[in-house]
């Protein structure tokens, strides 16, 4: 039997994976009372009880509930085989999500959104650490964290404890607040200025051949793509788990979209990692 432990901070997915995990044949539970996990488990690992695969999702309730459930964790694994996945996001994305979807957050004081969350992240830091899987869906479509649970929990794929996001910009729309890594291509000539290229974006072929027939564009990708290629291994090993890689033009339509672009598909199925594609800035 696979038993799956989902959780992770408030407003992180968890509630979005465990609709996943129930549509791939996980049998889900949510929220159970931290004194009847341990009995949950007990009967599912009775011999014949029909259940193959188990998704049970814990998220933060008061502040001594979820201190008992590491302390459970701990307990449990001496006993029992199962796998934590958890789920996070930078604390401005989860900020944007609760005021969007207008909730409360369960450890906010008198709705201080922010504090509610630094609380959690501290409060959920031991089990983060135990995890088996940690996926950041900062910037993550629902369709990506599908794919990913997918590749995890129905194909048997390898687990991308990296998840790379190259992100098209504009400089005068302000960088990627959650940028690792910032290139600057606005030294190549701009097809704004090109008066059929200029309603374009560098989703059409007609900008991709432009702003790639210079020299630099290609010398500029080859450098990039080698150093990023560099920089993976080596954040995998010192266990980073999202890397963010912006890259900016002026106005983040033309140059920066064709770029990107080239970056992704150099990078795509090269490694063990994760990879998406987003254009922050594109016109539609």
């Amino acid at each position: 039997m696979r038993f799956v432990i989902v959780t992770g901070m408030s407003g992180g997915g968890k509630s979005t994976a465990m609709k996943m995990l129930e549509d791939a044949g996980f049998y889900c539970a949510d929220n159970m009372p931290v004194p009847l996990i341990e009995k949950f488990m007990e009967l599912l690992a009775m011999p014949d009880n029909g259940i193959q695969k188990v998704a049970l999702g814990l998220d933060v309730r008061t502040d001594q509930s979820f201190e008992d459930v590491n302390q459970l964790i701990i307990r449990l694994r001496l006993s029992y085989t199962f796998e934590i996945l958890f789920l996070e996001a930078s604390d401005n994305v989860l900020l944007k999500r609760y005021k969007e979807t207008r909730r409360i957050h369960p450890l906010s004081i008198d709705g201080d959104l922010m504090s509610g969350i630094r609380r959690e992240r501290e409060l959920l830091d031991s089990i983060r650490k135990v995890a088996d899987y940690v996926i950041d869906t900062t910037n993550l479509l629902t369709r990506e964290l599908k794919m990913e649970l997918d590749r995890i929990f129905v194909s048997g794929q390898a687990y991308n404890s990296l998840m790379v996001n190259i992100i098209s910009f504009g400089f005068k729309h302000g960088i990627p607040q959650d940028a690792d890594l910032v290139f600057d291509v606005r030294f190549l000539p701009n097809p704004f200025y090109i008066d059929e290229l200029k309603k374009k974006t560098g989703l059409d072929k007609e900008v991709q051949d432009y702003v790639m027939g210079f020299p630099e564009a290609h010398e500029f990708i080859n450098k990039l793509t080698d150093m990023i290629e560099f920089l993976i291994p080596n954040y995998i090993k010192e266990g980073k788990y999202q890397l963010v890689i912006g890259i900016g033009c002026t106005g983040g339509q033309h140059r920066s979209v064709t770029l990107a672009g080239e970056l992704y598909k150099r990078l795509k199925d090269k490694g063990d990692y994760g990879l998406t594609l987003r254009h922050r800035d594109t016109l539609g």
